[in-house]
């Protein structure tokens, strides 16, 4: 897939000057950063989806309550 990313000039700038050192394009720097941010974002989801399995409460009495709760502020 081609793209096109707009850049703030002083980060194009360190982009390049970081790309030049290391002697690779501004696209396989992109795609390295893209795949560690995907690789990290990952584990965010794990870390929560069942977080809340033990609690007793049904889950659309939590979400009246949050609302009652949100209500009166």
């Amino acid at each position: 897939m081609r793209t096109i990313v707009d850049l703030p000039e002083p980060e194009r700038e360190q982009l390049d000057a970081q790309c030049r050192q290391l002697g690779i394009s501004r696209a396989a720097a992109l795609r390295e950063a893209l795949r560690l941010w995907l690789k990290q974002q990952h584990p965010r989801h794990e870390k929560v989806f069942g977080l809340w399995k033990d609690r007793p409460a049904d889950a659309l009495v939590l979400q009246e309550a949050f609302r009652q709760e949100w209500s009166h502020h």
